[in-house]
């Protein structure tokens, strides 16, 4: 990626080319499950350009073993961007030409990488499996295709017998589809032995498979995404526990149910201390009461998540799942579930993030840190967890002597880095090189060349401005702004809508790039000024309530079948109140006050006595 600063001859409108890294990936054989009689070895080969790893045990149980690695494949190989049909090969190189003329040059690399990964897929595709062994568990790590599925699935040593010594450590394994389908194979009357390695548990030299090597392009998009859901692990969360079936209920309901388009299709969590959490399932308002625990959070939430389909890729584990902890960052942001099978934990992290979402993962890249080198305190986390493994942030303040603010920074940089895992399900921090050489974190720390001309912008002094924000009733927030780029001589003026989870209704801006094609280009570099800007003054603002002149936030409360909504606004010296039931007309009241002072503290008031009648605050974070 170009590290050049902007000027007049570098061509931001652009798009660049998506960018991708070599990796090599080399086996002794392919993985696979040898059956005889009523016996069975999975053979699992680690990648030889890693340092050696061994594992060698018998399965107590293979039936959940082999619904867990099927429940991970699925992850592995789920794509739920939108596919049109190509119903003839005709209509399909018309299409293509159709659509390859006027987009220009970014949709014409999407439209290739998308028919690389389906017809060439040994030339751009994700990396294996990453696994780890280590004292306690064993541990597989895989990210989707479609970069919004993170899966961690993890076998503890009281779910093997018989243990031969492990040699710990991290690698890549074999995962193919002939792996996927001997796994099928598994029966729970076979005693079934499991084997990881260099050469796999030593088959016999007459079995032994000849050399696999995989060189492949991994995108450094997923690579980046990988990095940032693992390690958007270590936020502040709101915890929930449901049963199973609780969850059957949902997915059996999403099963029946087809998403309608142009309709919301997120679950929205209400939380109320002390009581049972409903999930509420959009757009048709199905509200399903968990029979978990109770939820232990301090204040009332309401919480909207993303992904709900993805959750259909554990439908085989389901069966043998006793709990699920979910773990809610807030809404339009990742949630993490939990599955629990014993000595069997699936942790997936969804994201819900698409190419056309890109404002909510702008918003959700500001929530980590954005370094590319490590510190010293990140340098004596990860040498401790190199030689202990595992610990949790008590432990390691206590032997690292890096505690508070400053060890948060430094695991999440090191997560970010691929050098550390946040095990959310055992709430502890471990040790796990994503890859065998260190990444090139300079190019992952933007998605591309835009986006860091945007940043590039945001630090010089009044470059970007926010000149307008206007509430619309039900449908969000529009900011105008205005950018100013030296090198050009001129002021841009972008234009958004925001929803309240961040995603974006309508843009506009003045700039050639988008009068010339619009946003099927991409965002334009102003356009993503604009929201960074807007991002940041909203967490500067969240700080102080002294600061506050504009803001709003909506409300909800549930009668019944039926959900009261209220929205409340502050502009300066006014107060904007509407209210009426979801789905419907609003009312609308506008109070005007002596001062903003006054305002501030009448708004402030209206917000204390909306919580005080247990409504939940649909946009809190």
């Amino acid at each position: 990626m170009a590290t050049t600063e902007p000027t007049a001859e570098l061509d931001t409108d652009a798009p660049p080319p998506a960018p991708s890294s070599g990796a090599h990936l080399s086996y002794a054989g392919a993985s696979r499950v040898l059956t005889s009689g009523n016996s069975a070895q999975v053979e699992m080969f680690g990648n030889l350009d890693r340092a050696a790893v061994r594992f060698d045990a018998t399965i107590k149980n293979p039936l959940r073993f082999r619904e867990a690695l099927s429940a991970l494949y699925g992850v592995i190989g789920s794509d739920y961007r939108y596919a049109p049909k190509d119903r003839t090969q005709y209509i399909a190189y018309l299409r293509l030409k159709r659509d390859a003329a006027p987009l220009g040059v970014w949709h014409a690399q999407q439209a290739y990488f998308a028919w690389m990964l389906r017809n060439d897929p040994t030339a751009l595709t994700i990396l294996d499996p990453v696994v780890s062994v280590h004292p306690d568990q064993i541990t597989f790590e895989v990210f989707g295709k479609d970069e919004s599925t993170y899966a961690c699935l993890a076998f503890r040593g009281e779910a093997f017998d018989t243990l031969s010594a492990a040699q710990y450590g991290t690698t890549n394994i074999d995962f193919s589809d002939a792996l996927y389908s001997s796994v099928q194979q598994i029966r729970g009357y076979r005693e079934t032995k499991f084997a990881i390695g260099h050469d796999a548990g030593k088959p016999a030299p007459e079995t032994r498979g000849a050399l696999l090597e995989k060189k492949i392009q991994v995108p450094d998009s997923w690579l980046r995404g990988f990095l940032q859901v693992q390690s958007a692990a270590t936020l502040p969360f709101d915890h929930v526990q449901l049963s199973p079936m609780d969850l059957y209920n949902v997915l059996r309901h999403l099963r029946m149910n087809g998403d309608r388009k142009g309709k919301k299709r997120g679950l929205r969590f209400e939380l109320v201390p002390a009581q049972q959490p409903r999930i509420v399932a959009e757009p048709w308002e199905t509200v399903f009461t968990t029979t978990g625990d109770v939820f232990r959070g301090k204040a009332a939430r309401l919480v909207r998540v993303w992904g709900r389909r993805r959750l259909m890729t554990m439908k085989r584990l389901l069966p043998f799942v006793q709990s699920v902890d979910v773990y809610l960052l807030g809404s339009g942001l990742p949630s993490f579930w939990v599955f629990r099978c014993g000595d069997i934990t699936l942790t997936l992290g969804l994201t819900g993030f698409t190419s056309a979402n890109w404002s909510s993962a702008l918003g959700f890249d500001l929530l980590l840190p954005r370094k590319t080198q490590d510190g010293e305190p990140t340098k004596k986390v990860v040498e401790y967890l190199g030689k202990q493994w595992k610990a949790d942030a008590k432990e390691l303040a206590a032997q690292t002597g890096v505690k508070g603010a400053a060890l948060v920074e430094a695991v999440q940089v090191g997560c970010q880095n691929g050098e550390l895992m946040y095990d959310i399900a055992n709430g502890v921090y471990r040790h796990r090189p994503l890859t065998a050489q260190p990444l090139d974190l300079a190019r992952l720390q933007f998605r591309n060349l835009r986006e860091k001309v945007a940043h590039d912008l945001l630090t010089r002094r009044g470059a970007v401005r926010i000149t307008g924000e206007n509430r619309i009733a039900g449908i969000g927030l529009e900011l105008t702004g205005t950018v100013t780029v030296t090198e050009e001589k001129r002021d841009y003026r972008p234009q958004m809508v925001l929803a309240d989870e961040g995603q974006v209704r309508k843009v506009t801006c003045t700039c050639a790039p988008f009068r010339k094609q619009g946003i099927k280009g991409g965002p334009c570099v102003h356009l993503i000024a604009l929201r960074l800007a807007f991002a940041e003054k909203e967490s500067k603002k969240a700080k102080s309530d002294d600061a506050v002149k504009f803001e709003t936030r909506a409300f909800a409360k549930r009668d019944g079948d039926v959900e009261n909504v209220v929205q409340i606004s502050l502009e300066r010296d006014k107060i904007k109140y509407r209210w009426g039931l979801s789905g419907q007309t609003m009312r609308l009241q506008t109070m005007r006050f002596n001062s903003e002072a006054d305002a501030r503290q009448a708004y402030f008031a209206k917000l204390a006595d909306l919580d005080s009648k247990g409504y939940l605050d649909a946009i809190a974070e």
